[in-house]
């Protein structure tokens, strides 16, 4: 196959090269792409620790008990840990009502506020819903600002000019994503995970993330969480060089990434999103309605059926990445820094990730 004669190639950046194999190729062209769900050749049963996590805890978070959770390893990855899709029935929809609805609002900080007046991003969700429920079809409709919607950053504001993270940029973060990340956390042998910071990506079937590693968190020891949401995509996985060839997987509704260990701070990208494999418009994991009796202390709620068909139209043509970090090990501190003042939101440019166009390159994003 063409990309296996990629990887063969070696030489300069053979990461870069698959990604535009992957970016540019049809959707029938993707047998080289690891699919979690035949598991053979380089994917193998991942062992989790059952016991970490009760399965009163995960139904609060809206996920099945840990002992049915279905996770994977890649030969050649160790530290790298792939969960298909643990959500109980229904409880995808509460993330992805929280990702489009609540986290984007003040104080949490999204591309747009580089762009905009900060009362014209006060209440994107208010802004965008109409226009999003009576979308038809046609491409060449105005995007509503949720769908002009890139990134949204969480607790410890990434700084994507000095790309670090500091004290004096931060705000609360979420409880009840915390609560979700502590327990897949937990699943994955990470007690005591602190959930600090949070980038979420929004994607259309023209965005790309572009090539990197994830270096800005200062302890490196606690594990890179990754959830997805809505349609599917292609994820690179590569080495500690970009001269390395990555392996291609595939990532779906509700699966989750755990990076950890030697695979922490391995070069990774997103080339494509590709329309779930099902060929409905949104997968059926996401048609199933959350049950009527949550446990108590739950963190997942209800969404509206008015909210849901928002989110739905949404997705449609779209996926959401959330990405969870520990910033600070136990009673670590951000080093001293002169003449900064820890708030540089966003760059000159918009640069976490582009829509396609011959005219542009993608530029590195962070996943």
């Amino acid at each position: 196959m063409a990309a296996a004669a990629l990887t063969r190639e070696g030489g300069e950046d053979a990461f870069r090269r698959l990604f535009r194999f992957y970016r540019q190729r049809d959707a029938s062209d993707l047998r080289g792409v690891v699919d979690f769900s035949v598991p053979g050749g380089q994917v193998f049963r991942s062992q989790l620790s059952i016991s970490s996590v009760s399965d009163q805890d995960a139904c609060r978070a809206g996920l099945q008990p840990v002992s049915q959770w279905k996770a994977y390893g890649l030969t050649g990855y160790p530290g790298f840990i792939f969960i298909s899709n643990p959500f109980l029935p229904g409880c995808q929809r509460h993330w992805v009502k929280q990702c489009l609805k609540l986290y984007p609002q003040k104080p949490n900080v999204c591309n747009l506020d580089l762009h905009m007046a900060p009362e014209k991003t006060v209440d994107l969700w208010g802004q965008s819903k109409e226009q999003l429920r009576r979308k038809g079809s046609s491409k060449w409709e105005p995007r509503s600002l949720l769908e002009k919607l890139r990134w949204v950053t969480l607790g410890y504001h990434y700084n994507w000019d000095t790309k670090k993270y500091s004290a004096n940029h931060h705000t609360p973060f979420p409880s009840d994503l915390a609560f979700l990340s502590e327990q897949v956390a937990a699943a994955c042998g990470f007690r005591g995970f602190q959930a600090q910071a949070g980038i979420l990506n929004y994607y259309h079937f023209d965005s790309s993330l572009g090539i990197h590693a994830d270096e800005s968190e200062l302890d490196h020891s606690r594990p890179l969480l990754s959830f997805s949401f809505g349609q599917s995509s292609i994820f690179l996985l590569g080495g500690l060089k970009r001269e390395e060839a990555p392996t291609a997987m595939f990532m779906h509704s509700g699966d989750i990434m755990v990076m950890s260990g030697f695979s922490r701070l391995l070069y990774h990208a997103v080339p494509r999103v590709l329309p779930n494999p099902e060929g409905t418009a949104l997968p059926s994991c996401l048609d199933q309605a959350l049950f009527s009796d949550l446990p108590v202390g739950s963190v997942v709620e209800h969404s509206s059926d008015e909210d849901w068909q928002v989110c739905a139209k949404y997705l449609q043509s779209s996926r959401i990445n959330m990405t969870i970090r520990q910033v600070l090990a136990e009673g670590q501190k951000f080093p001293e820094e002169s003449g900064t003042n820890g708030k540089g939101q966003a760059p000159s440019e918009d640069n976490h990730h582009q829509e396609n166009s011959t005219a542009k390159r993608h530029k590195p994003n962070t996943e």
